[in-house]
């Protein structure tokens, strides 16, 4: 229960902040602050202060104009310090995280009376690794790993010793601190690769430089901090090293999930395996060459000696077994001469993820050896890390030891992953589980054809309940959308929750009523592909000269397919996506309305989500087609058959009620204050004639509703 010196406690710091930045209280806050409080207070706990209780997750969807930020932060905030736990909150763009760590933190340190510290949270490879740094600055030549990659590579001439050069200055004088994001400039991927390192290659309180590193620095200010600002990935990238690697253990912490619709998606990102075979046979051969140099450098040591000496071997194996995995996979992917016209690669998905025999077995062969080399490489790589420790006898010199971790390290991560993408294709899906979906990429690299396999989990359900919600101390889920259909079972089904959790819709303090949901006359289904492009273009023709307009498209080609066909004059108002980066893009829709001129925004589905135009910024947004996904996604193609395959109807199941969200939120763009007004309109019929659309608009806020130019009660 919450006891009254929490209840107070947070009360009181409410009330400061509303009077601090004159806030009016919103209904719907109160309510978010109140059902937060309850859940993780009334956590019960062991005497050790382990959690004892499977009520302890509560999923709150808060539509624009809540004020989510500041509710979680002044409900689970107090909790979390009476409890001696950390608060973690964690959102999925980077937008939100900078609003989070450079507004509603110091508003509410400011404000609020609650003594607390807060930190941001970011994974290893956003940090400049100093060691690295150092050996760019001195043009790598004490470095003899360089010889066997990173001099194979693009070395970025002139442009990257400029880099460093500013970098290693900026770094030195205190003016960076390290970490990629807060460098002025954008760093190109290729030239970061080379001053980063992960998990494995950093050689941690070895390393010669590690006073200075920038990462532990970061890593320090954590351990003080009462709040951790983080990213779903990065809480993710930590369970999946076991918790509490990058961020305190799981069972110490109350995490909040900010934009919480995107972490499904996000977790099976984190389990996709992928390898590209073209790639991997590189690597090898690079590796292959440079065995002499390595048992010249490292043979010293008698267990490294050992290792070395069964490389050859594991290398013999992996290459004609690979090259015949090739073969196979390249009979099935597509055809050589249909690579030339394939922009984006010939893909072939396995039925239900079921794997031809022949490929099932060649994949098991693969899975055995590259458990080998693993296994050789982790060794190598401790031995070496050992080396660094002056309280350690190896009989290997620190100073030959330190320039070869990185690689070693490296290697040992692109021979797990390898063996992780094998044994999916190896092993048979459990019968009571949904299958995997396995699926093969052909593409052109430099002229020459490479074949990516990749696999993943239909679902990371499963792996969230037991890494997360059954690990956390306590959790709050919440997004402006998490309903689907009005219901949280889409999400659960996604996600893990458990029906034993707390489940709310909070109220919005928006009149809906305000705006104009429209379905007109002009309207077609876009089954008859070429009508619905004609009506869209008269559409746009006939819109007002004035109109701030945002118009929501579900493909490029119909998109482009439109501007085309637009007049002269017409086409001189649309700002298209694509045609500039989409910040400017919004920058000058901003800059027209702001002369009193009409604009008119062309977007695909990213402008349906995190775009904020409010007031005379935004008065139109017109849907042109129900936001129903492309079946073109492996991972979700193999879901459809696996429900289908159990009777059920994949369409209804997953379909519908993820259109209904994709709805929700491209509606969500209008209203986004409270004196906020305009018009939806949607020009796909099926939205009236299909008995799916009643369900879509229900779903919807309650705008005043215009059918075919009727209003209706």
């Amino acid at each position: 229960m919450l006891d009254e010196v929490l209840k107070d406690e947070i009360q009181t710091a409410y009330r400061r902040v509303l009077e601090g930045l004159e806030l009016t209280p919103r209904y719907g806050q109160r309510l978010m602050i109140a059902e937060i409080a309850r859940t993780l207070a009334g956590i019960e706990t062991d005497d050790a202060g382990r959690r004892t209780s499977d009520e302890h997750v509560c999923v709150l969807e808060a539509g624009t104009g809540t004020g989510k930020t500041l509710a979680y932060l002044l409900a689970a905030l107090p909790v979390a310090k009476a409890r001696g736990k950390r608060l973690v909150v964690a959102t999925a763009t980077v937008a939100l995280q900078e609003q989070v760590l450079h507004q509603d933190l110091p508003a509410l340190k400011a404000h609020s009376g609650l003594a607390f510290d807060y930190a941001l949270a970011k994974g290893r490879g956003r940090y400049v690794c100093v060691a690295r740094l150092d050996q760019a600055m001195d043009g790598g030549e004490d470095n003899p790993t360089l010889s066997l990659f990173e001099q194979s590579l693009d070395s970025g001439g002139d442009d990257f010793q400029k880099l460093v050069q500013s970098l290693g200055e900026a770094y030195g004088n205190g003016r960076w601190q390290g970490d990629r994001d807060s460098w002025p400039e954008a760093i190109d991927d290729a030239h970061w690769r080379k001053l980063t390192v992960d998990h494995r290659q950093c050689t941690n309180r070895r390393c010669g430089h590690f006073g200075a590193c920038a990462f532990f620095r970061a890593r320090r200010d954590l351990d003080s901090a009462d709040i951790i600002v983080a990213n779903h990935d990065l809480v993710l990238a930590d369970l999946a090293l076991g918790g509490g690697v990058v961020l305190p253990d799981p069972g110490d912490c109350l995490y909040v999930f900010d934009e919480g619709h995107h972490l499904p998606d996000k977790a099976l990102n984190h389990f996709t395996h992928r390898f590209a075979v073209g790639g991997g046979l590189r690597w090898l051969g690079t590796l292959k060459k440079s065995l002499s140099e390595l048992n010249q450098q490292l043979g010293v040591q008698p267990t490294l000696a050992r290792l070395l000496s069964g490389l050859p071997q594991a290398i013999e194996a992996l290459e004609p077994r690979l090259g015949e995995i090739f073969s196979l996979g390249h009979q099935l992917a597509g055809r050589p001469e249909g690579l030339a016209d394939a922009e984006e690669g010939a893909q072939h998905r396995f039925e239900m993820g079921r794997v031809p025999e022949a490929m099932r077995e060649a994949s098991g062969g693969l899975v055995t050896i590259f458990a080998e080399l693993s296994r050789t490489l982790e060794s190598m790589s401790d031995i070496l890390r050992e080396s660094l420790d002056p309280e350690k006898s190896t009989g290997l010199p620190r100073e030959q030891a330190e320039p070869w971790l990185p690689l070693v390290a490296l290697l040992h991560g692109r021979a797990l992953e390898a063996h992780a993408l094998w044994l999916a294709f190896a092993e048979p899906d459990s019968a009571d589980e949904p299958p995997r979906a396995r699926w093969l990429t052909l593409e052109r690299f430099g002229g020459e054809p490479e074949l990516t396999f990749s696999a993943s989990p239909v679902s990371a359900a499963r792996t969230l309940a037991k890494s997360l919600w059954g690990r956390c101390h306590g959790a709050v889920v919440t997004s402006a959308t998490l309903t689907a259909l009005g219901r949280f079972e889409r999400l659960q089904e996604r996600a893990g929750l458990a029906n034993r959790y707390r489940y709310q819709r909070l109220p919005s303090p928006f009149d809906y009523s305000r705006a104009v949901l429209s379905v007109p006359r002009e309207a077609v289904d876009p089954a008859d592909r070429e009508g619905h492009e004609r009506a869209i273009v008269e559409f746009v023709e006939a819109l007002d000269d004035k109109e701030a307009v945002l118009m929501l498209f579900s493909s490029r080609a119909q998109l482009r397919g439109v501007e085309r066909a637009l007049s002269r004059e017409r086409r001189d108002r649309v700002l298209a996506q694509d045609r500039l980066p989409k910040r400017e893009l919004v920058e000058r829709h901003r800059e027209r309305v702001d002369k009193g001129e009409g604009s008119i925004l062309f977007g695909l589905a990213s402008f349906a989500e995190g775009i904020d135009l409010p007031g005379e910024y935004l008065t139109h947004v017109v849907i042109t087609r129900l936001p129903f996904a492309v079946p073109d996604d492996p991972v979700g193609a193999t879901l459809a058959e696996w429900i289908e395959s159990q009777g059920g109807n994949p369409f209804m199941r997953i379909s519908v009620p993820d259109a209904s969200i994709k709805l929700v939120q491209a509606c969500g763009r209008l209203i986004r204050k409270e004196a906020d007004t305009g018009r939806i309109t949607l020009l796909d019929r099926r939205v009236l004639t299909r008995r799916y659309g009643r369900a879509l608009l229900d779903a919807l806020p309650p705008f005043t509703r215009e059918i075919d130019g009727l209003v209706q009660d």
